[in-house]
C-alpha cells in the first residue's frame, strides 16, 4: 500500500510538472508574440486572445526616485544625524564600480543586455529545470527585479506595507503584470538607467538598501570603491540577504560570492587571474552600522530634536503630519542648520566638565545665538538622549520651551525661574521713559503694601511685599530680601543693577508706568517656557523672574541689547534641498526694531560693569579684558536656578545650572555638587564659570568690537556710592 501511494503522489507530481511545463509554455508564447506584435500577426483565436488579455494589463509605471535617508547638517557642513525609514544614499551608475555592475548582472541576468525586459530563454530554461529536477529556479530579469522593487517601494511610500508583494507570493496575475510593465519600462529607459534605479533600490540589509549604504554598512567603502571579492559578494547577497549575510551566515556568503566570481570569469568580465585571487580572498568585512534620529546624533542631539520638530510641525512640508513624516523620513532632504560645530564641540565640552555624571542629577545647560540674525549657534547640556551607565539621561530639552518649535509635544523642560537675569527689562522701561542711569533711588524701602499707588496705564499691579500682610490668600509676601546685608540705603539705580539688589529694583519699578515694562518684556520676545504665554509683569514677583523662562528665549531676548535694540526671532534652518536639489522653504530671520538704540546702549553700559565691579566681579575677569562683554547673573528666589546671560556684540550664551527635572523645586541650599559643598548656590558660582570658560574659547571667533557708548545726556550726574560692603 505504501509502495502504490507513493507512486500516485511521483505520478501526481509529474502531471502537475507537466500542466505546468505547458501554462509556462503557453506564457512563453505569449510573450514572444507580444514583443513581436505588430510586426507579425497572431495566428490561432487562443494566441490572439491571450496577446488581447496580456496587452489589456496596465502600462502605467511611475518611477519615484526611491525612499532616501535625511542628512542634517551644521551650517560648516559637518553631520549632526540622519532620518531615514530606508537607509539608502543614491549614486548614479558612473558612479558605482565597474565589478558591481557586472557582478550584478552576471549572476542575477546574465541576457540583461540582450533582451527587451522579459526573457523568455530564461523562463523555459527555469520552467524545464523545475520541471526536471523539481528546484524553485527564478527567471525574473533585472528590469522585472526593478519593476516589483519600484511597485513596491511606491506602497511603504505610501504606508501601505500590507500591499507589498514578495517574489514568492506573486500569482500569475502578478506576473504577468511585472513583465507587462517590464517591457514597458524598457521602451522608456535605457539598460543603464535601469540598471542604475535597480542598484540604487535593492535591498541588501536592513541597514542598507542600495548598493552605496550597502557598501558603507558591511565594508565601510563607497560604491564607486568597492573590490572585486567585495562587489562578488554583495551582488550574491541580492538573491537572499538572510541566507547569505556574511556577519550571520559567512560560510554560506563566500559560496555565493565563488558562484558569482564563476558566472562573472564564465561572461569573460574577469580573467582567470583576478578570479583566483578573488576567490581566495577572505571575507573581511567592516561593519558600520547606520543609526538614525537625534539619540544616535554624531553631535547636539537635542538641537536635532529641535530641528526634527521644526520640520514636522510646519504645513510647507506636507499638510498632514503623516505627509511631513514622510518628507523627513523617506524625502532625502539635506538640512543646513545654523549650528555652529566648534561652538557646538565647545559647549558640549563645557557643560560635561560643569556637571557630566552627578548623582544628584544637576543640570548644565548652554545656549548661544548670533545678535542680528537669531542664529542658534550652539545648544548643549550635560544630559544624554539613551541610557548609558553612569550618564544623566533625559529625552527633555534643558534649553527650550515645553513646547519647542510650536509643535504639540512636549519636548522642553518648560523653562526655569530667570531670577535676576529679568532686572535689565526693567532698568531699560527706566531709561526709556527719560530718565538717567546714576538717579538714585531709594533701596532702603522693603515693604510695599496692598494698595501701594504703583503707576500702571493698562492694567492693575498684582500683589504685595509686606510681612504685616503675609497671607496667600491676599497675594501678599515677604518683606524684600537682598543677597546681602548692607544694601539696603539709598544707591544710584545703575549700582544697583551691576550689583543686582533686590531693593533697587522694586525702587525704580515705582517710579515706573507697569504698563511700560510690559511692553519692553514683550518686545524683546520674553514669554513663559511652559505654555508660551506673556510674561505678566502687573505680577511684583516677575520683576525678579518668578516666570519660568527658557535659556534660548532668555538669550535671545539680551541678543536685542547687543545689537542696538534690534529684535531676531530664533532661527535654527538656514536651507534645505530635497534628494533633487530643489530648493524647500527654509527660516529667514525675522527681525524689527524693539528697544530704541539709546536703551540699548544705555543697557549695554551697565550690564559691562557687571563684570568689572557687580555681581559677577568673581567669575572671570579676563572675559572682559579679551573682548567687551556684558554680562547680567540671577539666582531664583530658593537658589534651585542659576545663570549667567552675557554677551558681545557678536554671540550671546545663556549659562543655566541647576534643578531641572524634579519639578524645579529642589532648593539649592546646602549642597555638594562636584565635592564642593554650597550654603547657598549663586550665579557666579558654576553657572559663571560656565559661562566664561566657554566664551573665552569661541568669543574670538565671531569678532566683536567696543559696545557704542549711551547718549551723555542719559548718565545724568554721577554720585559716588559707598564701597559695596
Amino acid at each position: 500500500m505504501a509502495k502504490k501511494s507513493k507512486r500516485r503522489r511521483g505520478f501526481r507530481s509529474v502531471v502537475g510538472r507537466l500542466v505546468g511545463f505547458l501554462a509556462a509554455s503557453v506564457m512563453c508564447g505569449v510573450l514572444a508574440a507580444s514583443l513581436v506584435v505588430p510586426a507579425v500577426a497572431a495566428a490561432g483565436f487562443g494566441v490572439s486572445t491571450s496577446i488581447g488579455f496580456f496587452d489589456s494589463l496596465p502600462a502605467e509605471l511611475t518611477v519615484q526616485p526611491p525612499s532616501q535617508a535625511t542628512k542634517v547638517l551644521t551650517s560648516d557642513g559637518q553631520p549632526i544625524a540622519t532620518f531615514y525609514a530606508e537607509n539608502r544614499v543614491r549614486v548614479p551608475l558612473d558612479q558605482m564600480s565597474p565589478f558591481i555592475k557586472d557582478a550584478i548582472v552576471a549572476i542575477e541576468d546574465s541576457r540583461f543586455y540582450e533582451h527587451a525586459g522579459v526573457d523568455p530563454q530564461g523562463i523555459l530554461r527555469a520552467v524545464v529545470s523545475n520541471l526536471t529536477k523539481g528546484g524553485q529556479q527564478g527567471a525574473s530579469t533585472i528590469t522585472q527585479q526593478y519593476v516589483t522593487n519600484v511597485l513596491n517601494e511606491a506602497q511603504l511610500s505610501q504606508d501601505r506595507p500590507d500591499e507589498v508583494v514578495l517574489s514568492g507570493q506573486k500569482d500569475l496575475g502578478d506576473k504577468l503584470r511585472e513583465m507587462k510593465l517590464a517591457i514597458t519600462l524598457e521602451k522608456k529607459y535605457t539598460k543603464d538607467q535601469i540598471l542604475e534605479g535597480y542598484l540604487n533600490i535593492v535591498f541588501f540589509n536592513s541597514d542598507a538598501y542600495g548598493i552605496e549604504a550597502a557598501a558603507h554598512y558591511f565594508f565601510s567603502t563607497t560604491a564607486k570603491d568597492l573590490t572585486l571579492p567585495q562587489a562578488a559578494l554583495l551582488a550574491g547577497l541580492v538573491n537572499s540577504p538572510t541566507f547569505y549575510n556574511p556577519v550571520t551566515n559567512p560560510d554560506k556568503s563566500i559560496v555565493r560570492r565563488n558562484q558569482v566570481l564563476s558566472e562573472m570569469l564564465r561572461l569573460h568580465k574577469i580573467t582567470q587571474a583576478q578570479h583566483d585571487e578573488a576567490v581566495a580572498t577572505p571575507i573581511e568585512l567592516k561593519i558600520t552600522p547606520e543609526r538614525q534620529g537625534c539619540a544616535y546624533a554624531a553631535m547636539a542631539p537635542y538641537f536635532c530634536d529641535y530641528i526634527s520638530h521644526l520640520i514636522l510641525n510646519n504645513p510647507a512640508y506636507g499638510q498632514s503630519e503623516i505627509e511631513r513624516e514622510r518628507k523627513l523620513y523617506r524625502g532625502g532632504l539635506t538640512i543646513v542648520t545654523t549650528l555652529d560645530s566648534r561652538l557646538q564641540a565647545a559647549a558640549q565640552a563645557q557643560v560635561d566638565s560643569t556637571a557630566g555624571a552627578n548623582p544628584d542629577r544637576w543640570a548644565a545647560a548652554l545656549v548661544t545665538v548670533q545678535p542680528g540674525s537669531g542664529r542658534i549657534l550652539a545648544m548643549a547640556q550635560n544630559t544624554v538622549f539613551l541610557p548609558e551607565p553612569g550618564k544623566f539621561d533625559t529625552n527633555l530639552n534643558f534649553n527650550v520651551d515645553a513646547k519647542d518649535a510650536q509643535g504639540n509635544d512636549l519636548n522642553g523642560a518648560g523653562g526655569f525661574q530667570p531670577g535676576s537675569t529679568m532686572k535689565p527689562f526693567t532698568f531699560a522701561e527706566w531709561l526709556n521713559e527719560g530718565k538717567s542711569l546714576t538717579a538714585e533711588v531709594d533701596a532702603s524701602r522693603r515693604v510695599y503694601p496692598l494698595g501701594f499707588p504703583w503707576k500702571d496705564s493698562c492694567g492693575k499691579v498684582l500683589g504685595a511685599y509686606s510681612t504685616a500682610q503675609n497671607n496667600p490668600t491676599l497675594g501678599a509676601a515677604d518683606d524684600l530680601q537682598n543677597a546681602e546685608d548692607g544694601f539696603y540705603r539709598p544707591m544710584p539705580v545703575n549700582y544697583g543693577l551691576y550689583n543686582s539688589i533686590n531693593t533697587a529694583t522694586f525702587a525704580s519699578a515705582a517710579q515706573l508706568d507697569f504698563c511700560g515694562i510690559q511692553k519692553m518684556v514683550d518686545a524683546v520676545g520674553l514669554h513663559s517656557g511652559l505654555d508660551g504665554a506673556p510674561i505678566n509683569m502687573h505680577q511684583l514677583g516677575n520683576l525678579l523672574g518668578g516666570t519660568g523662562v527658557s535659556p534660548l528665549n532668555l538669550a535671545n531676548a539680551f541678543a536685542t541689547f547687543a545689537t542696538d535694540g534690534r529684535y531676531c526671532a530664533p532661527i535654527a534652518v538656514l536651507e534645505v534641498k530635497d534628494a533633487n536639489g530643489g530648493k524647500l522653504p527654509a527660516q529667514a530671520p525675522e527681525c524689527h526694531d524693539a528697544v530704541k538704540p539709546d536703551v540699548a546702549r544705555g543697557v549695554n553700559s551697565v550690564l559691562q560693569d557687571v563684570l568689572k565691579k557687580g555681581s559677577g566681579v568673581w567669575i572671570n575677569p579676563k572675559v572682559h579684558d579679551k573682548v567687551p562683554t556684558a554680562a547680567k547673573t540671577g539666582t531664583s528666589n530658593n537658589n534651585g536656578s542659576t545663570w549667567v546671560v552675557g554677551y558681545t556684540t557678536g554671540i550671546v550664551t545663556a549659562s543655566f545650572f541647576g534643578d531641572a527635572l524634579e519639578g524645579q523645586k529642589r532648593s539649592g541650599q546646602n549642597v555638594t555638587i562636584n565635592g564642593t559643598f554650597y550654603p547657598r548656590l549663586d550665579g557666579y558660582m558654576i553657572a559663571g564659570p560656565q559661562w566664561a570658560n566657554y566664551m573665552l574659547k569661541v568669543a574670538p571667533l565671531y569678532p566683536a568690537g567696543a559696545f557704542p557708548p549711551p547718549p551723555a545726556s542719559m548718565i545724568g550726574p554721577n554720585p559716588s556710592p559707598s564701597p559695596k560692603p
